[in-house]
């Protein structure tokens, strides 16, 4: 995957309806500027208003993925921005002369046509990445859709799909795209898909009036009758055409392209929904039962998270269930009250640990410092630090009660911010240098609401006591 940004070498349209409007809409991608993004612009309303493709903008996620700036609007955004990002065009102009993306044949792959047909070129400046070093999880509030990100060993971007929604004809089905470059002959070409009786149900209220059997994949879960296909044909006037199913399966009007077409769809929207981030992502993306109002939700998160790095915070998820609880770790560590400092450890991993202290106004050091304005010592937060490295020394060796863990060094001490009752103190502690004879190097630091407020170097020592 190139580093460099990527923008289209001329512009290009494209013409179609509309899925709920039935209106003829043109779409031309435009080149734009270095860290210019995805941007549509209404070319129907009066000053031509921009809507910048960004999750915060999205307003409506119903059947598709709307967003509103400035006054206007522009539906199912998804797909022409599924086929930028798996184009990895990083900035471009999406001119629409109506409120919604033309439907095309369900998929993306007539727009990433058109954008190889107007050339892709190198920019000057680098991609703006966001690495995910963490996992981060959602689930709607009934449980039903469920995501993960999870940061991958080479930093690519992956996706895997499930989707299960209790039909016969569709039944469980999973779909993965490895490598963002397989996007084209993979996922590209996989269109959209209704259920008849959502269909039927959609076009007698009116929310499809650009409906139509050859841009979409109708799946059928019941027996129908000839006269409730013709019934359907009528509807969406298209009376000429004979449309029927055998048994349950697929309308005959199209035929699958892949066996798991829909679930790749699904991958297909979530890369559309997902360029919304502004940043193009490196990580793992697991997705179960996904829909636009799941991908949006969960693309605010990565977004959220973003922000908070851009403001130097760093996210702990506090809630996860811990490595370490107070018993394990008092099992492990000889310290007892008042001088125990550890609360809990969230994460061990080879090369590093995090571990949470919370702070009270309890801690028998308030009393005296200081009287009417209580701050943790400075000495106690290092020690703090220091309990939790040796809770990291501890978990290599065998039987950690036999051992013991001892001070050798403090380097580089710095404390950017007070600590104070209320507070919760998270530690993370990495190696700086393998452990070779007992010796422990690693590198603390300390967070108060993802905020630095003390750091330094430290080096101990394992020491058997007990055999």
């Amino acid at each position: 995957m190139s580093d460099k940004q990527r923008t289209i070498k001329q512009s290009v349209s494209l013409q179609g309806v509309g899925l709920h409007t039935g209106e003829i809409t043109q779409l031309t991608i435009l080149p734009a500027p270095e860290d210019h993004g995805y941007v549509f612009q209404r070319t129907d309303l009066p000053g031509e208003p921009l809507i910048k493709a960004d999750v915060d903008n999205v307003v409506s996620t119903q059947r598709g993925t709307t967003l509103e700036a400035n006054g206007a609007r522009v539906h199912t955004t998804e797909h022409v921005l599924a086929a930028l990002y798996g184009c990895q065009v990083d900035n471009a102009i999406i001119q629409v002369n109506g409120p919604e993306v033309p439907i095309m044949d369900g998929s993306a792959k007539l727009f990433v046509e058109a954008i190889e047909d107007a050339g892709i070129e190198a920019q000057h400046k680098d991609r703006n990445y966001f690495v995910l070093k963490e996992n981060l999880y959602y689930e709607d509030d009934e449980g039903y859709v469920e995501m993960l990100a999870v940061p991958t060993p080479g930093e690519e971007f992956r996706i895997t799909v499930m989707v299960d929604y209790n039909s016969p004809v569709l039944g469980t089905q999973h779909a993965s795209m490895y490598r963002l470059e397989d996007f084209k002959n993979e996922i590209a070409s996989c269109r959209t898909f209704v259920f008849l009786r959502e269909l039927e149900a959609l076009a007698k209220a009116g929310l499809i009036k650009g409906g139509d059997l050859d841009n979409a994949i109708v799946l059928v879960g019941e027996t129908v009758s000839d006269d409730k296909l013709a019934e359907l044909a009528k509807l969406l006037g298209k009376e000429d055409k004979k449309i029927k199913v055998e048994g349950i399966g697929v309308l005959n009007t199209t035929k699958l392209q892949f066996e798991n077409e829909p679930a790749r769809h699904k991958l297909l929207d979530i890369v559309g929904d997902l360029a919304l981030v502004g940043r193009p992502l490196k990580g793992h993306i697991l997705a179960a039962r996904p829909g636009h109002g799941g991908n949006v939700a969960f693309a605010k998160i990565i977004k959220d998270l973003i922000r908070k790095e851009k403001s130097g915070k760093v996210h702990f998820d506090l809630d996860k269930e811990p490595v370490h609880d107070i018993n394990d770790i008092t099992r492990m560590l000889p310290h007892r009250y008042p001088f125990l400092l550890v609360d809990k450890v969230i994460e061990v991993n080879e090369n590093s640990i995090v571990g949470v202290k919370n702070v009270t106004m309890n801690e028998p050091f308030f009393q005296g410092h200081f009287p009417g304005n209580p701050v943790m010592p400075g000495v106690l937060q290092i020690e703090a630090m220091a309990q939790v490295g040796g809770i990291f020394a501890l978990s290599t060796v065998e039987e950690p009660s036999n051992y013991g863990t001892y001070f050798l060094k403090i380097d580089n001490v710095r404390f950017k911010r007070k600590v104070i009752p209320g507070d919760t103190l998270v530690f993370k502690l990495e190696l700086t240098a393998p452990i070779r004879r007992g010796i422990v190097q690693m590198k603390g630091t300390a967070y108060v609401n993802g905020q630095v407020a003390s750091e330094g170097e430290l080096m101990a020592q394992i020491v058997k006591e007990k055999e």
